[in-house]
């Protein structure tokens, strides 16, 4: 195990994004059934993910919250353990500083999630093979990034993204990792790939309004959740990815 390095996260957007409820559990309800035993965690920001995921997390034993930044933490800490916790969630979450890199050699886990978090690691590949490292026979690695490179814009360099993915390239992270199997790869809010791409090409905004947050996330999120599945999750403005480790 390394020394916990702090790595300030150079984003001011967390905040805005918790208000961004419905696409939380749009993707909530789809990771919710990989979520078991013991969980990671890795970049968890504020807790916003981490609160809206323990509700769907009946089968987990201890939930371990990675953020390297540590400004963050103290508030990650303070909303894993608010009195609004019932007990037993707030008796299975634990928040530390650090990264993958810096866990103790012996920890495992059934889960790994990164949630809007590789796109800002600058090896992507390395951080892969690392976390598959640390998962448990038939564990799950899932990972929610922005899609599309021709979509990065002043806002994704405003808060430190190196990329956006295609299906093609999220698969290209895990290749050759041993005993690694995709189970699913999908894009996910095919109306806000319109939203994105309408930001892109006229607005060219470094940060997105709050307005303009709750027009997404209560108008278009919910047309997608409806869209996505008719369009058999072939067009989004977000990939996801989950992988299974076992043969």
């Amino acid at each position: 195990m390394s020394e916990p390095a702090e790595l300030p996260y150079v984003g001011n957007e967390l905040e805005l994004f918790a208000h961004a409820r419905n696409w939380k559990r749009y993707w909530g309800s789809v990771v919710g059934p990989y979520l078991r035993g013991d969980v990671l965690e890795v970049g968890a920001g504020l807790g916003a993910n981490t609160q809206l995921l323990r509700a769907r997390a009946e089968a987990v034993r201890h939930w371990v919250c990675l953020e390297p930044d540590s400004r963050l933490l103290e508030q990650l800490r303070g909303a894993v353990s608010s009195p609004e916790a019932a007990p037993r969630e707030r008796f299975n979450i634990e928040a530390r500083l650090g990264t993958v890199e810096s866990l103790n050699a012996s920890e495992q886990f059934d889960a790994i999630l990164y949630i809007d978090v590789l796109e800002h690691i600058p090896d992507d590949t390395l951080e892969v093979r690392r976390a598959a490292a640390r998962l448990r026979e038939g564990g799950h690695l899932i990972v929610l990034s922005p899609a599309h490179g021709w979509l990065f814009s002043p806002f994704d360099k405003a808060i430190g993204h190196h990329r956006r993915y295609t299906r093609d390239s999220m698969k290209k992270t895990a290749e050759g990792i041993d005993r690694l199997r995709l189970e699913r790869c999908w894009y996910l809010d095919a109306c806000g790939l319109f939203a994105s791409a309408a930001n892109r090409l006229f607005l060219r905004q470094a940060m997105p309004t709050l307005s303009q947050i709750l027009f997404w996330d209560r108008m278009l999120v919910p047309g997608s959740r409806v869209l996505d599945h008719l369009l058999f999750h072939r067009f989004g403005k977000s990939v996801l990815a989950i992988w299974r480790r076992g043969d």
